[in-house]
């Protein structure tokens, strides 16, 4: 997973402040993290063996303090470490001292945040992306990149989500916001990298009006015709007076001919 920050400004450690809205952002979208994590920068000002130790420096502590010792983790213990000194070293007493003053900050924090949200959520927020990974034949990748990667622009105008092919591992990987374009799309590739089959339904669109019938796109880029015949039980006289083009229709494939032209049927959907 991965968070991005945008700090706005600072007078302090953007890094640790970074640390705790990171955990509680991941627990407010449902990341089962095993606990939150808190950060505080530490500083240090010295006379000789005199010295006090800063908690949470602003920036002015920072420019002028003598280090700057950021330090975060849970309830249980420290996560990471980083320091930066502008002197010849620290001592074990200014280490010890900081780390024990950094604990108490920390375990402060993390009671405010405890207080904010306890736990992660057991859902995922309806603002999270939803994914998922799947593998296709390879030999139908192209199948949905499509000419000039027309059919893959397509799949990602129409259905608000994100597709991303990898060739080496023959993987799909697919993203979206709502949860019905993410499983709308999903159908789509799986449709359009499978071998279509006598007496599978489809909802299709209907393309192209015929005196003869109507043409309608199953899958993106494949389609078949619906012959005036299998319109209706009833007699059709004109395709026009029953179907008009962007119409969406429930469509039966009764027949593939030898050279892979689709017949469908609307009115034996249901037989």
């Amino acid at each position: 997973i991965r968070l991005v920050s945008e700090i706005l400004e600072s007078n302090g450690s953007s890094s640790m402040a970074t640390v705790c809205a990171s955990s509680l952002s991941l627990m407010d979208a449902g990341v089962p993290i095993k606990n939150p994590v808190a950060g505080i920068a530490m500083g240090l000002v010295s006379s000789g063996s005199r010295f006090k130790i800063l908690t949470d420096i602003a920036g002015i502590e920072d420019h002028y303090g003598e280090m700057d010792f950021k330090v975060a983790g849970t309830n249980n213990g420290i996560n990471a470490i980083q320091l930066d000194v502008k002197t010849n070293g620290l001592t074990y007493e200014i280490i010890e001292a900081t780390l024990a003053r950094a604990r108490e900050a920390r375990l402060v924090i993390l009671e405010k945040m405890n207080a904010a949200l306890a736990s992660p959520r057991k859902d995922v927020s309806q603002y999270a992306p939803k994914i998922k990974t799947f593998k296709i034949d390879p030999d139908k990748i192209g199948a949905v990149i499509g000419p000039g990667g027309k059919i893959i622009r397509r799949l990602t105008r129409e259905n608000n989500a994100t597709i991303d092919i990898d060739d080496e591992t023959d993987t799909v990987s697919v993203c979206a916001y709502k949860t019905e374009d993410l499983e709308r799309v999903i159908k789509i590739i799986v449709n359009l990298t499978k071998e279509i089959d006598v007496g599978e339904v489809f909802e299709g669109k209907i393309t192209r009006l015929a005196n003869f019938g109507a043409f309608c796109e199953i899958v993106p880029g494949k389609q078949g015709l619906i012959h005036v015949s299998e319109i209706s039980d009833t007699f059709v006289k004109d395709v026009r007076d029953v179907l008009k083009e962007g119409d969406m229709v429930k469509v039966k494939v009764v027949g593939i001919d030898n050279q892979g032209r689709i017949n469908l049927s609307i009115k034996q959907v249901d037989s």
